[in-house]
This record gives structure tokens, C-alpha cells and sequence, in this order.
């Protein structure tokens, strides 16, 4: 049974909200929810602006970066940015390469291929990719944290780098000429919840407003960062960081960039996502960075380069659908693995008796695997390391649940990995085959230790016990100057009681279109997803939650309610 966790908002609050914003009751309630107090958070709150962003030239080593980064320009050095195969590794590499490249630099890029070269940068870059390419300085852009042997051996040969990166880092970082990495331990500017591409984009902040002082465009326009914020808004969505502060900021404004068509490959990959324009950040979530991801999963990232960075349309659209093809291929491996795991826990029921779900195969793509743990997550709520030994050695990405930090769960195993790296929710890993069965003891003794919380079921906070006849058009209008909704700011979870069911079917297998209605109200069309068709239907409901949306579809728009979970009847 879900369990419900219904807020206790401050009165006052809402009522100040209401009062001197002129919004509903409802609106100011779900502010308040979320932790905005007063009629001023709030106004920046549902009108996001790049001005509100928080000045980040106090981030540890900025200053140092952005130094080294405009000698470079100045000098006409050759720059390398080294990205990750990732939507936020790509989105980092194709910011930096855009805004460099309008400065007239020296710039190339390389991302490495998952399969061939793996995660990071290492010495094999610096020997056969940054010294053939006559390198003086390499940017990381979503890597670089743990790379400390690749670092030595580019100053050895005389090139220099500077590393942005989130994920998590030890101490004491890679010595190199620049490591901008909120996270680091003695950074305190608190932009920590930025993603890669977000570390990226602050930097380029610093690093035009440096070149400004230095009158590097005295003759000539600054570049636009608003322009690249659509740039942004993907890889922020795509890595699924909190989307607060700046991370909503960048994403809300993101969003309206992509929505003006000025970039002809979002435009093409949105047409062949069957979008016309962005609704929400789930069509970033789960139309257009699958689709961005699948290369680096299935053949090389560099394709997503090309796509975004495209400037002919007819070049876009063929692109567009090379990473449809990909995509489609993956989501045939990744449910081929799925299937395997499946059978293998229904065989061996033992496997899921501990705290932590370790599993490997030879037969295994290591591209999708961090999709596949995440499926298992969110089934068996416990966090899940799948290793692909494919080529000898065993290459591995984990997902967690919330409450249990992934990173410092492999890092007490690290005695047993050859390298490893992420965050708190998601990372990768490297190790001999013939230590995974000790690996996966350690795991499972590591998540004990670190205190796995003892209930992962899902906990729906209801924001507002509503009407249904209060699901008004001005309502549904308001809710989406709320978003994008994601971690941090959860999409408002509403309660309505004593619920008719006027009309029902069940569509593409196990999905439920409804009807519903309160008190003689009008009736609402509503969807519950992913039900067990097998269940007897019903005519009511004593409660329902549910999310309020409008469903835009040919032109039209009409209210729907997305349906979480139905109580008695």
C-alpha cells in the first residue's frame, strides 16, 4: 500500500502569496509546499530569468580556469575538449566547442566510444589523441575528476588541463591547471546540484565577462548565452539532477530557446521524436535524450555532436534519424537483457533475499546496462550493479534508491575495483572478472553498513485535496507555470474523494482510459499507466491521486488527469 504523505503548510504563508500574487489558493499551497515562503521566491520562482542566476565566480578554481582557458584563445593554442558519451558529456562538449569556436580559437573535440575506450580520461588519450593533435590544453567536459594518472602524464608533455566535472570527487583532486567541480570538498559556493553541462555554462559566465574586461569585442558582439541555453536545458534534464536554483533557471529558459526553433538538430530530432514543440521536460526526459544517449550506447557519441552543432537542416534530419535507428536498436538490447535477468531471478528467487542486486554476463551490451539497473530499481527497490565481462573484463553501471549513496557504497569497495566513478544515484565501474563474486559480498555487506532505509515504497506527498469541478482551465494554465518538474520540484500530486467511473477501456495492453466524475461534476478524461489488466474493474473510488495536465493534441488542448493510485470502491 502507497502511503500518503499530505502536507502542513504554513497558513500564513499561503495567504500572503495568494494576496500579492493574485493566484489561487492552490497555486500558493504547492509553493509553499515546496518550501517558498514569501510572494518574492515566488514570483522568481514562476518567472525564471538568467538574471536571477547566482554570480559562480566564487566556485572553487573558476578564476584559474578562466585564465588559462583565454591565454589559450589569445595565444591561438590548439584546445582539445574531452567530453563524455552521455547526454550531459555531449551537451558540455557541444556548449564549449560552440562558444569557443565563436572566438575564433583553435578548438577539436573528442568523445571517447563506450565500448573501445570507456569512461574518462586516461593516459592512452594524452598519448594517441592530444599529442598527435599538437595539444596545448585540454578542457574535460563531464569527466576528468578521477583521471590523476592522465593528468601526470599531460604534464609531462607539456599540456595543460582543465577538468569541469559534478560527479563526485576524492581529495585531493587531480593537480592540474584547473578542477572546476562544485563538488569539490573545499568548494563552499554551493552549485553542487549543477549538472556537467550546468559547471559548463558558469564557466563560460566567468569566461566572457573575463574576456570582456580584457575588451577582447571591442569590435565586435559578445556571444549570446541565452542562444546556448537550449544547449543546456537538455543535458540538465537528461542527468536528472534537482531541478532547483540554477538547475531550473537553465532548464525553464532552456526550454523556451528550444521552443523558438532556432537550432535546426533539436528541431530534427524533435520531429522525429513526433514532437512539434517542447510541453514539459519529460519530452526532454524520455523522447529526446534517449535518443541523444543511444549512440554512445550503441556505436560513438560524436553522431549527437553532429546533429546538435549542425547547420543544415537536410543534414539535421538524416542525422535525427540515424539516432532514431540506434535507439530503436537499443531498446531491443536493452529489453533482450531485461528478459535474460527476469528468467534468471524467476529460476534463482535466492538472488533477491539480500539488500543489494549484483548480477553479469559475458553475453551482456554494456551501453544499456545503466537503463536495465534502472528498470530493476525502480521494480525491486534496491539499488542493482549489472557487469558486462564481454571482452575479459568486467565493465559494470549501477542505479540506487533514494536514501542510499551509490558512490560511497562502491567506494567501500574499492579495494576490489580497478576504477569506478559517479554520484550518489548512478555510476560505472571496471573490474577483473575474477573478483566479482567477492565484489558483490562486499556490496551487499557495503549497503547494510551505509543503512539502506527500511521503506522504499513509494510515497505520493499530496499536495492539494481538490474538486474536481476546481480543475479549471486557469488552474491547469497556472500548473505549468510550475514547471519543469523533476527531483526537487515534483510534479503536484492532488486528492479528490468519492470518485465515479463513467466510462472505462484498457489501451496498448496494460494502460486504463477513463472518465471520471465527483457530485454530478462534469466528467474529466483520465489515464492510469502500466495496471494490471488481469484486476476487476470498478465504478468508484473512495480516493484518488492524481496529476492535472492538459493533453494537447492536433491543435487542441483538453484537461486530463494522469492517475497515480485509486483507494477502495
Amino acid at each position: 500500500m502507497t502511503k500518503k504523505s499530505p502536507h502542513a503548510p504554513s497558513t500564513a504563508s499561503i495567504q500572503s502569496i495568494t494576496a500579492q500574487l493574485g493566484c489561487s489558493r492552490i497555486i500558493a499551497t504547492i509553493l509553499v509546499n515546496r518550501g517558498i515562503q514569501s510572494p518574492e521566491a515566488a514570483k522568481r520562482f514562476l518567472n525564471p530569468s538568467l538574471a536571477h542566476l547566482r554570480p559562480p565566480f566564487g566556485v572553487k578554481d573558476m578564476g584559474r580556469a578562466v585564465e588559462r582557458i583565454a591565454a589559450a584563445i589569445k595565444k591561438k593554442e590548439q584546445i582539445l575538449i574531452f567530453g563524455d558519451y552521455d547526454v550531459d558529456g555531449i551537451t558540455s562538449t557541444v556548449l564549449l566547442y560552440e562558444f569557443l569556436r565563436a572566438l575564433d580559437a583553435q578548438v577539436s573535440f573528442h568523445i571517447p566510444h563506450r565500448r573501445k575506450e570507456g569512461y574518462g580520461l586516461s593516459e592512452s588519450h594524452i598519448v594517441d589523441v592530444a599529442i598527435p593533435a599538437e595539444t596545448d590544453l585540454i578542457i574535460t567536459a563531464d569527466c576528468g575528476s578521477s583521471s590523476y594518472r592522465a593528468v601526470t602524464k599531460a604534464h609531462l608533455e607539456g599540456i595543460d588541463i582543465v577538468v569541469t566535472d559534478h560527479h563526485n570527487i576524492t581529495v585531493p583532486p587531480p593537480e592540474a591547471a584547473a578542477v572546476v567541480n562544485p563538488k569539490r570538498h573545499d568548494c563552499a559556493a554551493g552549485f553542487e546540484h549543477l549538472s556537467g553541462v550546468g559547471v559548463v555554462f558558469c564557466l563560460l559566465i566567468c569566461l566572457r565577462k573575463h574576456l570582456r574586461d580584457l575588451n577582447f569585442w571591442a569590435h565586435g558582439p559578445e556571444p549570446n548565452l541565452k542562444r546556448l541555453s537550449d544547449i543546456v536545458a537538455l543535458g540538465t534534464v537528461a542527468d536528472q539532477v534537482p531541478l532547483v536554483k540554477e538547475n531550473r533557471i537553465l532548464t525553464r529558459v532552456g526550454m523556451d530557446q528550444i521552443n523558438t526553433g532556432s537550432r535546426c538538430g533539436i528541431i530534427a530530432l524533435m520531429k522525429a521524436s513526433g514532437l512539434d514543440r517542447l510541453e514539459s521536460s519529460d519530452d526532454i526526459a524520455y523522447r529526446l535524450a534517449p535518443r541523444l544517449n543511444a549512440p554512445g550506447r550503441m556505436e560513438h557519441a560524436d553522431i549527437a555532436v553532429r546533429l546538435l552543432t549542425s547547420e543544415d537542416q537536410a543534414v539535421a534530419e538524416n542525422l535525427a534519424e540515424d539516432l532514431n535507428r540506434l535507439n530503436t536498436e537499443r531498446q531491443r538490447t536493452e529489453q533482450s537483457i531485461m528478459d535474460d535477468i527476469e528468467k534468471c531471478l524467476f529460476k534463482f528467487p535466492a538472488l533477491l533475499s539480500g539488500s543489494a542486486l549484483v548480477m553479469w554476463d559475458a553475453g551482456w551490451h554494456e551501453g544499456v546496462l545503466g537503463i536495465v539497473a534502472a528498470r530493476l530499481v525502480a521494480k525491486y527497490l534496491r539499488p542493482v550493479v549489472l557487469i558486462s565481462t564481454k571482452d575479459g573484463i568486467g565493465k559494470g553501471s549501477g542505479r540506487s534508491v533514494p536514501g542510499f549513496d551509490l558512490y560511497e557504497g562502491l567506494k567501500l569497495c574499492e579495494s576490489m575495483l580497478q576504477a569506478f566513478g559517479g554520484h550518489a544515484a548512478a555510476a560505472g565501474l571496471k573490474i577483473e572478472t575474477d573478483r566479482i563474486d567477492l565484489f558483490a559480498t562486499a556490496f551487499e555487506a557495503a549497503v547494510k553498513k551505509l543503512n539502506l532505509p527500511n521503506n522504499l515504497e513509494s510515497v505520493y506527498p499530496i499536495d492539494y485535496e481538490l474538486n474536481l469541478d476546481q480543475a479549471t482551465p486557469d488552474l491547469l494554465d497556472a500548473l505549468e507555470m510550475l514547471q519543469p518538474f523533476g527531483q526537487g520540484n515534483p510534479e503536484p500530486v492532488f486528492m479528490a474523494r468519492n470518485i465515479r467511473v463513467t466510462s472505462q477501456r484498457v489501451v496498448g495492453i496494460k494502460h486504463r482510459q477513463m472518465h471520471l466524475a465527483q457530485d454530478g461534476s462534469r466528467s474529466i478524461p483520465a489515464i492510469q499507466f502500466n495496471i494490471d489488466p488481469n484486476l476487476p474493474e470498478k465504478d468508484c473510488f473512495e480516493t484518488v491521486l492524481f496529476n492535472l495536465r492538459w493533453n494537447r493534441w492536433n491543435g487542441k488542448r483538453k484537461p486530463q488527469i494522469i492517475v497515480r493510485e485509486c483507494v477502495g470502491g
